[in-house]
């Protein structure tokens, strides 16, 4: 558990800002200049607040009150940047060992003791340990400050935007290898990223971030689903993201998924039957239907009920629709919201053509417990 409340003033900015959140990937999301950068440094110790207080589980690791400063090297947190900042002069393998030297010097370590050839073998660079940074890819890079920062034995990983300065394919390889770490390692990610659908992918909890100042918190599923987090994570990003069990394969080339309202039908997943999967549904791909439609191109059409009706100052609307704990995003004009009387409590039936879900919003489910109730990532203050 990350408990943290900290106050920080520049010229023309103040950071206000605290929450706690549970073991996985917190993400930190919010526009350039919210605060997540500095954030993450007071966590690393890089920054020390004019006030506040950081405690990871039960170690405190600042507090202004009490005169508490753990210098960054006793904290235990491994940090990976944008950009890799490997070592020129050695090879992956020195590089990844140089991490060891770190591992259970920390006065709060508790070694978890990640063995090399574990994490050689989940980041996929077997075959690159002899060779020098400079004949290595952005991607692969990457994957070896990953790997020297888990091998220091943290007991908290801060990624500041790692996978900003790579291009589409690098980054989809990367996304993969979190997900590999998020699970199989356990250590706790702070994740600061400006991609809603990294986020969508990686996260359990989500901070979301402006002027310096927490404006919601709490399970991923919660917050990405909800029409007030709109505005922050931008509307043609606003969306949900739902977990559906693949039941199987058809032979026309579709998978077939079972979600809480019902079948989906989606291109082909690169999964086997059985595996628990996570989807992120844009709101701009759904429609609504207050009656079940017929002759229809469409294949999903799952039976639901408003849970809220958001209307801007502009022609749109969102519309926020659940069965059971599965919650979406659909995204209407104002006139078509009038026409079809959508009110909360109504029945609907919300309409999603297959081929609208990106291959790359489709990734395998936490494994482990799936988001902390809300009780667990609540703001503490604005």
């Amino acid at each position: 558990m990350l408990d943290l409340r900290v106050r920080h003033g520049f010229d023309g900015f103040t950071l206000d800002a605290g929450f706690a959140a549970a073991d996985g990937v917190t993400a930190l999301f919010g526009r350039s200049g919210s605060g997540k950068t500095t954030l993450v440094n007071a966590v690393a110790g890089l920054l020390r607040p004019q006030a506040g207080r950081i405690a990871l589980e039960d170690t405190v690791l600042f507090d202004s009150a009490r005169g508490i400063d753990r210098p960054p090297h006793r904290r235990c947190i491994g940090y990976v940047f944008q950009d890799a900042r490997l070592f020129p002069h050695m090879t992956v393998q020195q590089n990844l060992t140089y991490g060891r030297r770190f591992a259970g010097r920390g006065a709060v370590s508790q070694s978890r003791g990640v063995a090399l050839a574990r994490i050689v073998e989940l980041l996929g660079l077997g075959d690159r340990l002899h060779r020098l940074p400079a004949a290595l890819s952005g991607g692969e890079k990457q994957r070896v400050a990953l790997g020297r920062a888990i091998l220091s034995d943290p007991r908290l990983l801060l990624m500041d935007e790692p996978l900003a300065a790579l291009d589409e394919p690098r980054k989809a390889e990367i996304l993969t290898y979190l997900e590999r770490l998020r699970d199989e390692t356990r250590v706790p990610i702070l994740y600061v990223s400006h991609s809603v659908a990294e986020i969508a992918r990686l996260a359990t909890t989500v901070v979301l971030m402006d002027r310096g100042r927490v404006v919601m918190a709490g399970p991923a599923e919660q917050v990405l689903s909800d029409p007030d987090a709109a505005p922050a994570l931008g509307l043609r990003e606003a969306g949900a993201i739902i977990t559906a069990r693949l039941e199987g394969h058809d032979t026309d080339g579709l998978s077939r998924l079972r979600s809480p309202a019902g079948l989906l039908w989606l291109p082909r997943v690169d999964a086997a039957a059985g595996a628990l999967l996570r989807l992120r549904i844009l709101a701009q791909d759904v429609m609504l239907a207050t009656q079940a439609p017929v002759g229809i191109s469409a294949l999903n059409v799952l039976p639901m009920t408003v849970a809220s009706v958001r209307t801007g100052d502009g022609p749109g609307a969102l519309v926020q629709v659940q069965s059971g704990d599965m919650r979406l995003l659909a995204r209407v004009t104002n006139r078509s919201a009038r026409a079809l009387g959508l009110a909360p409590g109504q029945a609907v039936f919300a309409v999603l053509k297959a081929v609208s879900v990106a291959r790359g919003d489709i990734a395998g489910a936490l494994s482990g417990p799936a988001a902390p109730p809300p009780g667990q990532a609540d703001i503490l203050g604005s």
